[in-house]
This record gives C-alpha cells, sequence and structure tokens, in this order.
C-alpha cells in the first residue's frame, strides 16, 4: 500500500537537506514545534493544508513543486506495486548433476 504520509515526509525531508536547513531552523520559519515535523519527515503524522503550506514557505517551495514531487513518487510506487511477477519454472537436478528446467 502507498502511503501519501510518508512519501510526503521523503519530500519535505529532502527539500530540507538540499537547502542546508536543520528541523530547528524549519520549525523557528514555520512556528511549527520541531518534534512534529521531524514526525511528518518520518510519515508519522499527516501534515493539514495550512502546516503544509507554513513548511512550504519556511523551505522556500512552491507547495505544487512539493505536492507534483510526492506525486511523481506515488506513481513509481503504484507502477512497482503492479509490476507483473515473472514465475520462475521449477528446478530438478539430473542423475549427473546437472541442473534441469522444468518445462512445465
Amino acid at each position: 500500500m502507498v502511503l501519501f504520509r510518508r512519501l510526503l515526509g521523503d519530500v519535505l525531508r529532502d527539500q530540507r537537506m538540499q537547502r542546508g536547513m536543520t528541523l530547528r531552523e524549519v520549525s523557528a520559519e514555520a512556528r511549527v514545534s520541531l518534534g512534529y515535523i521531524s514526525e511528518i519527515e518520518r510519515g508519522q503524522k499527516e501534515a493539514s493544508s495550512e502546516l503544509l503550506a507554513s513548511l512550504c514557505t519556511a523551505l522556500e517551495v512552491p507547495l505544487s513543486a512539493v505536492l507534483r514531487e510526492v506525486s511523481d513518487a506515488v506513481a513509481l510506487e503504484e507502477a512497482a506495486m503492479a509490476a507483473p511477477r515473472i514465475p520462475v519454472a521449477p528446478t530438478r537436478v539430473a542423475a549427473h548433476g546437472d541442473v534441469v528446467a522444468s518445462a512445465a
């Protein structure tokens, strides 16, 4: 199952780290507790739209850019989950030790 909050947290953490900002700096800029931001980044808490807007302002990144990046990550995870699994044919060992794939 794709968890939006986990992917959002990953994107927010990446954005913060790309800017060389600490949780403390983002917390002060966004006026949100450091612990709460940490929980959002770890995918443990959902961010309200108001909180997300504050975080994006603190990170100086457009909300649309964050949502686009999260959307792309969701699409990749969905594709990975939907990828067909290729069945592996059972193998057997021939009398003289050679491994032979079953034609089943």
